[in-house]
């Protein structure tokens, strides 16, 4: 028994040993495309054989694929891949959208800024010119106060002549004196006075000229202006008979006149965007008394004052 047994051990013994030993068979791998856009992405399998295999048993063998991760574990799961490509086109819509905020953003905000200086800008003129409006509102109630208060004739004479043509013609002489009172009632500005010129006339001839300078008044002041109103050589072409006929004896004689002028005050608010103005048109009759020289004649209800 002994023997048969090895026997049995010598005979297993030989019989593996003049068989080649067989290495396990290897797993044979293949990668299935999800798609026809990725025919390149398929492997090629290679025919190899072991050098412990024997001839008979071919061994295949997947030459090694270079895949991303990405790309490998979309290839394994055709569902995750096209949750894949979602996410991609999602993400390019993403990136397209903020392009185009970036392209359009600051446009946008130019018009923006432009839209709201246009609106600072006519809220500005609007403000300033209500308030502008309101000042020249507030300064109409404050019209300056004139008042002409007398005048005095000097002297006055009539004598023979000749005009700068050559034709013989009396000739008048006469200096006079006006006072007009003047007062600002105005509370927050001051006024620029002038005048036009203080004018004497006899109908339509006129007989004396006198000027009243230009002067600054304060607001809630007054002043009394003094101006000289002179007639010198004035050719009268016998336009005054009371006067042509009475050369001889002038203390008798009665002439009535007329004097006129016009005076503007202007007021600067703000400067000078704010310039309301004050006109005042004068006139006074008064009477020429050849007896009356030197005396002061009142004219405060002898005249009448037009704004």
């Amino acid at each position: 028994m002994g023997v048969a047994m090895h026997a049995k051990s010598d005979s297993e013994t030989s019989i593996d040993a003049s068989s080649p030993p067989r290495s396990p068979r290897r797993p044979l791998y293949y990668v299935q495309s999800p798609s026809h856009s990725h025919h390149h992405d398929v492997e090629k399998m290679s025919y190899a054989s072991s050098p412990f295999a024997s001839p008979s048993h071919p061994q295949y063998h997947c030459s090694p694929i270079h895949h991303s991760r990405e790309s490998s574990t979309s290839l394994k799961h055709p569902a995750a891949w096209k949750r894949l490509q979602q996410q991609r086109r999602h993400s390019d819509d993403v990136d397209d959208e903020e392009d185009e905020d970036e392209e359009v953003g600051p446009g946008g905000r130019g018009s923006a800024m432009r839209f709201y200086l246009v609106c600072f800008v006519l809220s500005f003129m609007v403000l300033f010119t209500v308030f502008s409006l309101i000042l020249w509102a507030a300064s109409a109630p404050y019209q300056p106060q004139i008042l002409v208060k007398g005048m005095v004739f000097q002297s006055f004479n009539v004598q023979a002549g000749m005009d700068v043509t050559g034709v013989p013609t009396d000739m008048l002489n006469l200096n006079s004196t006006v006072r007009v009172f003047y007062r600002n009632p105005g509370t927050f500005f001051g006024v620029h006075v002038t005048s036009t010129p203080i004018e004497i006339h006899y109908y339509q001839l006129k007989v004396a000229t006198g000027y009243i300078n230009k002067f600054y008044q304060s607001r809630k002041s007054q002043r009394v202006v003094v101006t000289v109103v002179l007639g010198n050589q004035v050719p009268l072409y016998g336009g005054i008979p009371l006067l042509s006929g009475a050369k001889d004896h002038l203390e008798s004689v009665s002439v009535p006149l007329n004097l006129t002028f016009v005076m503007r005050s202007r007021a600067y608010i703000l400067g000078r965007l704010v310039k309301p103005e004050f006109y005042r048109s004068i006139t006074c009759e008064v009477t020429l008394e050849g007896n009356g020289l030197g005396k002061r004649l009142n004219l405060e209800n002898s005249c009448i004052y037009k704004e």
